[in-house]
């Protein structure tokens, strides 16, 4: 519980009195590689802290089959199918455990009652929106205006050790590229 306060603090300024609000509120889960945080067609009902592991959001293509990865989640971030949490109604997308993992999570009803009885826990919402928006926005953008070479970069900063965590079959889909193109950036990185 005191990291998962001090990831608050430093991301919301959740100072302790505030914490302690919420300290019986939040449970403690470990996923197994594979396992599902939230399934298609299912409300999300939990904002998630990664205390360690890696996930990963995806949808399936109807016309080949094929998973294409849209986000990656990893240590000290939150994991939510956000639009489905905020208005309950079902996820267009599956999140799954990539590795084994343990994250801290909070039912919506319960951050609900938070955010009425605090403005720092209304703040830490405020932002956790700001932030997701702005998440999606960047990925979007990302297509748009970013090389692939680009895409990777951004990739290993945002989650420096998620080559070492997961097949880069799953790295090329969300990248948008195919896996011998990412082998082609990844040997250029390693020659600069």
């Amino acid at each position: 519980m005191e990291r998962l306060e001090n990831i608050l603090s430093a991301f919301g300024n959740i100072d302790e009195n505030n914490f302690n609000l919420s300290t019986s509120m939040w449970q403690e889960k470990k996923y197994r590689k594979g396992e599902f945080y939230n399934e298609y067609k299912n409300v999300c009902k939990y904002l998630g802290v990664i205390m360690d592991g890696v996930f990963r959001t995806y949808y399936l293509d109807d016309k080949t089959g094929e998973e294409k990865n849209i986000f990656f989640y990893s240590d000290n971030q939150f994991v939510v199918a956000y639009k489905s949490f905020v208005s309950q109604t079902p996820c267009n997308y599956y999140t799954q455990a990539m590795t084994d993992a343990t994250i801290y999570y909070i039912h919506i009803e319960q951050l609900n009652k938070l955010y009425s009885q605090s403005h720092q826990w209304e703040h830490l919402g405020r932002v956790i929106a700001e932030l997701a928006f702005s998440i999606g926005n960047e990925r979007m953008e990302s297509f748009i205006f970013r090389s692939p070479e680009e895409r990777y970069l951004d990739l290993i900063k945002q989650h420096p050790d998620i080559f070492n965590a997961i097949p880069l079959y799953h790295i090329a889909s969300y990248l948008g590229i195919q896996g011998p193109s990412l082998s082609r950036i990844r040997k250029r990185m390693i020659s600069k």
